[in-house]
């Protein structure tokens, strides 16, 4: 870049003056002054040129490059806040779509479930291979066995299981939090597979600025994402 003679700024160079706008601007954030914009550019071009050595001015290169450079910086401004606004119209399409699951079960990872009153609950399990015998273990909050069931022989893959909601005397249980476990014979050696629970949803809310869609469960502490859903329930 051609030198700039100016008795106020000594011989700073063009890039020297667009760090000091950027870091002015940073300091300046919290009056509210945004980042630096094309016109920022344009008015330090201008100034570039009304101070530029007459004997060494600006060649037509440097001054192509110059606003192509701009040219670029205003194109990913403007291609950012597209995407932005692209984000948050999927955003509240996904919103709009996941309402129609008020009121239904799904499935989410994790073995803890809700076992509503009269009732009983349902679970898959992930079998890695077909098993001879699949056995089910339901444990309370406080993690007492309360019922413990075999399913017999499964296929490998999801394995649906259902407890009716009674003990091993054939009480009923009340309800609460629940979780299901299930193991089986691995050559030779007892393992514990994946189980995953379902839950009914409650209502639909979005994250916060994250783009996700999160669903309120019922009898779940913290919501779950959209995105983690693995089967809806008939309505």
């Amino acid at each position: 870049m051609a030198g700039i003679n100016n008795v106020g700024q000594g011989s700073l160079s063009y890039l020297d003056q667009l760090k000091k706008l950027q870091d002015q601007s940073k300091t300046e954030e919290s009056t509210g002054k945004q980042d630096l914009k094309q016109e920022d550019f344009l008015s330090l071009l201008t100034k570039q040129l009304s101070q530029q050595d007459p004997f060494k001015p600006v060649s037509n290169d440097q001054m192509i490059a110059q606003m192509a450079s701009f040219a670029t910086v205003d194109g990913i401004g403007k291609m950012n806040t597209q995407f932005e606004s692209l984000n948050s119209s999927m955003t509240s399409n996904q919103a709009l779509q996941a309402s129609s699951l008020v009121g239904r079960d799904v499935l989410v990872p994790g073995a803890a479930g809700i076992k509503p009153a009269d009732a009983g609950m349902a679970a898959m399990v992930k079998l890695p291979q077909s098993m001879d015998n699949v056995l089910v273990r339901v444990e309370n909050e406080m993690g007492q066995l309360v019922r413990s069931f075999d399913v017999g022989a499964q296929p490998g893959g999801d394995a649906r299981v259902e407890w009716d909601g009674k003990d091993d005397q054939g009480n009923p249980m009340p309800a609460g939090k629940y979780r299901v476990k299930a193991s089986g014979l691995m050559e030779g050696e007892s393992r514990e597979f994946e189980v995953s629970t379902y839950a009914n949803v409650n209502s639909v809310l979005l994250g916060k600025g994250d783009g996700n869609v999160l669903l309120n469960l019922a009898g779940f502490e913290s919501p779950v994402r959209l995105a983690e859903v693995l089967e809806v329930g008939k309505a």
